[in-house]
């Protein structure tokens, strides 16, 4: 019985000091400003006299500090006075509001724009934000003089938009965020909206066309803005998307793509993995020849049950940033075989690299181990790196004018570029299978050539492969 007792108590000083420790941190959090949180905000924007002066209303604040991250070229960042609260909380310095609980907060700045507005203009990385904050719902106004005729667009849905006597009103409104902001003179018009899209064109769009978006399909639906625009913007917003023609194919490429940016972090990553990440998401292969064919070997080669897991793994991506790696990780895992096939596709400019398996035991010649040879499993055979094993083997290796050359003092091998034949001291030999196979741009020799030609023996364990030559047989 004081077992028991003794342990209950040990049990519950854990306990207590467990939540204690969560507590500090938490605590700590909201004193340094790191606790993560969400907020709304409301941003009134007038153009005047070459300059953006902009009034952003930080609304459900959390009860913490909150680091402001002013816009780089913002000028005369100061409180905006919207109520007797307005500012309560807002630093001397202007760098961060204090802990608090009033709500909502009001910031004023100037944002200059140098030779004024102009035809086809992105304006970027023009608000304030929060840092650890994330906008989740973001209403703005923007507001011009009479004379300045054309159009603001922004990656949040278009509620309505007003030419009065005196100014041209425009209002948006939508969940999410917003950094850039676009400006097109004349008569470009949204010519159709829905819960996802707003598309800007300046003349009418098929009927056709609008039929075709009703079934296409989205990673979420978070609003973006399509511009038919003959010569895109290279550098904008994830919500904001330049197309020179306005195809169902083109805009659900560009979308998907657009929102898996901002889905997810990709780490070190060319624009096909991406592409490949968005084909399994949205169950339907986008993006280039690369991509396609990526998409077409893994389907081709896996069982059924392979490829559910393999959907299953890409769909649970969370928030760690993606990678080639990352993705051999997972194929690694479903296929319950190791292989680098992502990385190896990543270093490959040109084309696409072949699926093989690596044997993951270390290779060893004639008792020492030899980190540069790799082994490798393709199409039902056993490959070893030719490039970095036959040297180990006392033989020259590489590339030549002819085919592949294999020298040492007392024997020489050519390997042509044609199948079916090789060449040993000057002297041709025919071949049902090749001993020497190319892969990309890498050289590999089949292992019972290995042995054959070279005079080695092979022994094998759970952790090794011996490489023994003659000497040492």
């Amino acid at each position: 019985m004081k077992f028991a007792m003794s342990f209950f108590t040990i049990l519950a000083l854990i306990i207590t000091g467990t939540i204690f420790f969560q507590y500090q941190g938490y605590s700590s959090d909201l004193e340094t400003g790191n606790g993560k949180f969400h907020y709304s905000q409301e941003i009134e924007i007038v153009y005047r006299e070459n300059s953006l002066d902009i009034r952003q209303h930080f609304k459900n604040l959390p009860n913490q500090k909150v680091k402001i991250k002013w816009p780089e070229n913002a000028i005369n960042p100061s409180c905006f006075i919207e109520n007797e609260k307005s500012c309560n909380r807002l630093s001397e310095e202007l760098s961060y509001y204090e802990k608090g609980d009033t709500k909502s907060q009001s910031v004023s700045y100037i944002i200059p724009i140098e030779g004024g507005l102009k035809d086809k203009m992105l304006i970027q990385n023009v608000f304030a934000t929060l840092t650890n904050g994330g906008a989740s719902y973001t209403v703005m106004h923007i507001s011009t003089d009479s004379k300045t005729v054309g159009q603001w667009i922004t990656g949040l849905p278009l509620v309505g938009q007003q030419q009065l006597s005196l100014v041209n009103y425009t209002m948006f409104s939508g969940n999410g965020t917003v950094r850039d902001i676009y400006w097109q003179a004349g008569n470009l018009k949204v010519q159709e909206q829905t819960p996802v899209l707003s598309i800007y064109a300046q003349q009418a769009i098929s009927k056709d066309f609008l039929k075709s978006l009703e079934t296409l399909k989205f990673l979420n639906n978070e609003h973006i803005s399509i511009i038919q625009e003959t010569s895109p913007v290279a550098e904008h917003d994830d919500r904001l998307l330049f197309l020179p023609t306005l195809t169902a194919q083109a805009v659900e490429q560009e979308v998907v793509l657009s929102q898996i940016k901002s889905q997810f972090t990709f780490e070190d990553s060319p624009a096909w993995l991406q592409e490949v990440v968005a084909s399994y998401l949205v169950k339907e292969t986008i993006g280039s020849d690369k991509t396609k064919e990526i998409v077409k070997t893994l389907k081709e080669f896996m069982t059924a049950n392979q490829e559910l897991a393999w959907q299953e793994a890409i769909e649970t991506l969370g928030e760690e940033p993606i990678s080639p790696t990352v993705m051999d990780d997972l194929l690694t895992n479903v296929l319950d075989a190791k292989t680098s096939y992502f990385k190896l596709n990543a270093a490959q400019e040109n084309g696409t690299y072949p699926l093989l398996f690596e044997d993951d035991r270390s290779v060893y010649v004639d008792g020492l181990i030899k980190k540069d040879v790799k082994v490798i499993f393709y199409e039902g055979q056993t490959l070893y790196t030719a490039d970095t094993l036959l040297p180990h083997l006392d033989y020259t290796a590489g590339e030549g004018q002819n085919g592949y050359y294999v020298n040492s003092d007392k024997r020489t091998f050519r390997f042509p570029k044609e199948p079916g034949f090789y060449v040993f001291n000057q002297r041709r030999y025919s071949t049902i299978s090749e001993p020497i196979i190319k892969i990309a741009d890498h050289y590999y020799v089949e292992e019972a050539w290995l042995q054959r030609l070279f005079l080695v023996e092979l022994q094998k364990s759970d952790g090794r492969i011996q490489v023994l030559t003659q000497e040492q047989q």
